[in-house]
This record gives structure tokens, C-alpha cells and sequence, in this order.
């Protein structure tokens, strides 16, 4: 059975964890190593993790057993129109096809809905089987875009959206 948890400061660890144990496997043959390496350092230190959760990014953390198997993040972007944002979303990869993925964007998307949330947006990468995961979910592509990363690095990705 999946539970669910708020995360908080002393969970970032297990957050930073279970990113580096996905990536590899998520984006390991679309891209370089040296880029993944950059992203997660840009994107999962410590500092950075606790600024998101000091500015409001809600993570969710899904366990089985006691056992931690993914986290989900997202956060309000636009609060005038009600638009909200997954910033994350990422399941152990011996946990794949057990329901923790459709577990988790359901739990965001019921939370966003008891908020009062219209939209729910995100981005992946182009080149991601997760794209699919997302359009089973109801997701639509909105827009492709190219984001500059730094060091010479882009994310090729789609933003999907979701009304709700």
C-alpha cells in the first residue's frame, strides 16, 4: 500500500536521493552524463531544495513499506489565474508500473483542485517516455520550448498542461 507524506526540511536528503537514483535510468540515453551530473547539482543541493520549500513548493513523498519510492513537487505560478506548476516527479525505478507515479499526480491534482487550481502545467523532456505517463493522466502539449540551462546546456522539452 502507498502512503503519502508532507515533506519537510529533514526529508531533502531522501529528496536528493531518490533524484539521483532516477536520473540515470530517466535520462541516461538522452543525454550526456555531464549534464545530468550539472542538473542535479543545479537543481537538488541542498540550499536550492530548502529555498523551494521556504517559497512555498509543497513535495510529496510516496513510501511503500516504509521504504521511500518517489516525491512530487509543485507550487502556484500564476495565483490570479490559478495556475500551478509539477516541478518534479520521480519513482524509484524498481518501483515503475506499481501505481506510485498515478498515485502521486493524483495527489497533486486533488490538492490543486481543494486549492481552488484551474491548471496544471509542467515540463518534460521531449525525448522522455514520461511524456506518455503525463498524456495518460489527461495532460495535453502546449508549447515546445528550449530552456538554457548554463554551462552550455538546454532542456528540449514540452510544457504540458492539464485543466482541472
Amino acid at each position: 500500500m502507498i502512503q503519502l507524506r508532507k515533506g519537510k526540511e529533514k526529508d531533502l536528503p531522501v529528496i536528493q536521493e531518490i533524484a539521483r537514483l532516477t536520473w540515470g535510468p530517466a535520462y541516461g540515453a538522452i543525454t550526456s552524463q555531464e549534464q545530468i551530473d550539472y542538473m542535479l547539482e543545479k537543481m537538488y543541493n541542498k540550499g536550492i531544495l530548502l529555498e523551494q520549500l521556504l517559497e512555498g513548493y509543497v513535495f510529496l513523498i510516496a513510501e511503500i513499506n516504509t521504504k521511500d519510492v518517489g516525491f512530487a513537487s509543485y507550487s502556484v505560478t500564476d495565483p490570479i489565474n490559478k495556475i500551478y506548476k509539477l516541478h518534479k516527479l520521480y519513482v524509484l525505478p524498481e518501483c515503475h508500473g506499481k501505481g506510485v507515479g498515478k498515485f502521486l499526480i493524483n495527489e497533486v491534482l486533488d490538492k490543486i483542485k481543494a486549492e481552488g487550481g484551474l491548471r496544471l502545467e509542467l515540463n518534460v523532456n521531449r525525448e522522455n517516455r514520461a511524456k506518455d505517463f503525463y498524456e495518460s493522466a489527461g495532460f495535453i502539449i502546449k508549447e515546445t520550448v528550449n530552456v538554457d540551462i548554463g554551462n552550455g546546456f538546454f532542456m528540449n522539452d514540452y510544457v504540458m498542461q492539464k485543466i482541472i
